[in-house]
């Protein structure tokens, strides 16, 4: 009987153990602890941002970063149509609007060319999501924002080491976020963290992760609501053992993709779209490998012959506007995203996690093929 192959193991070979120990050790488990700092200030210059602020998850970095830009209601925040719901649910619960753009065919980030035509007097901020291994084609983001006075987040949680034109995904933001799930290039479990080079918004995004306390205040006197938001010192050691293998990582990525690249070329001939390798202003770094099918039946029945197989996959996220807890809100009536929704109906990917061994690689190849 064949084992079965997930969509994702994380690789946790290097000194994880070791610094986790010294937390047990110690005694530094909760969101004291001295690798938070040193995992703070790794990621940050890593990125080359000069605050980090780690939080328990990408979500929660979202949350923090809306309201640390005093976004709220009557606002309106641009986002692609397809992503992951963090990006709209954060807005929402603040009372603001997400305003959603299709997507480009290519590369499945947001359609740049349609954002300008969605700023209103009303919009504060763009939010851009670099989605599954290309980042968003900055420059013209940048270019609008400056234009119109607005205000961008950078949602990177898929792009660590990925770079635009040869600077890091993540150091483009007036406030960026990354998470640190189990599928990320490296993780914590669960985790996040916001990047910002101001001094005022990282303070600010500090105190609403740890429920508003005032730092030279009384202890247990607020003056505004926060969240408890912390990452522990656990979760810091397992991400600084993590941040030390990135470069490894990244590498074990790209090679990964490239083999699926060559491997499964002839979907093309039937009508699959695979992955663009690369663009004017990068190389796919491939967090996940994905594919979009011709059809719907089509996806249906190469996912079923994949999970007889014990070959784990996922579909790619869903569009905003056709969530049906935004429905229900009456949000995004009649509103239509095409390319959006062919990707959402068609397409998933494949395993393409870290722990992925080259020889289940091939298993996965050969049942496909």
């Amino acid at each position: 009987m064949s084992k079965p192959i997930p969509v994702n193991t994380p690789l946790l070979n290097g000194n994880e153990l070791k610094y986790v120990t010294e937390c047990i050790k110690t005694g530094w488990i909760s969101s004291e602890g001295p690798f938070i700092s040193k995992f703070e200030v790794g990621f940050s210059n890593y990125i080359g941002m000069q605050h980090g602020i780690a939080v328990s998850n990408g979500s929660a970095a979202l949350d923090i970063a809306i309201k640390a830009l005093n976004i709220t209601k009557g606002d309106e925040v641009i986002i692609p149509a397809f992503t992951i719901i963090s990006p709209a649910q954060s807005i929402i619960t603040a009372g603001a609007l997400p305003v959603l753009v299709d997507s480009d065919s290519l590369t499945w980030n947001i359609d740049i060319t349609q954002i300008e035509a969605k700023i209103t007097s009303r919009t504060r901020a763009i939010l851009v999501v670099h989605i599954y291994g290309l980042p968003v084609d900055m420059d013209p983001v940048i270019e609008l924002a400056k234009k119109y006075n607005l205000k961008i987040i950078e949602d990177a949680a898929e792009m660590h080491g990925q770079t635009y034109k040869g600077k890091m995904c993540g150091s483009f933001g007036d406030i960026s976020i990354f998470s640190f799930y189990p599928n990320k290039h490296i993780t914590t479990g669960e985790g996040g963290m916001l990047l910002t080079n101001n001094v005022e918004l990282a303070e600010r995004c500090r105190k609403l992760r740890n429920l508003c306390f005032e730092p030279n205040g009384p202890r247990f006197i607020h003056h505004e609501i926060g969240w408890n938001y912390r990452m522990t010192n656990l979760q810091a050691a397992l991400g600084l053992a993590q941040l030390e293998q990135i470069d490894h990582f990244i590498k074990k990525k790209r090679a990964m993709g490239a083999f699926y690249q060559a491997a499964l070329s002839s979907l093309r001939t039937r009508g699959y779209q695979l992955p663009l390798e690369k663009t004017d202003f990068s190389e796919n770094i491939y967090w996940v490998f994905g594919l979009v099918s011709p059809s719907i039946e089509e996806k249906n029945r190469i996912v079923d012959l994949l999970t007889a197989s014990k070959i784990g996959t996922r579909p790619f996220f869903w569009c905003m506007h056709e969530q049906p807890v935004f429905q229900k809100m009456g949000l995004f009536k009649n509103e239509s995203y095409p390319v959006a929704e062919r990707l959402a109906r068609n397409g998933f990917y494949l395993p393409s996690g870290l722990g992925l061994s080259n020889e289940d690689q091939k298993v996965v190849i050969k049942c496909i093929n």
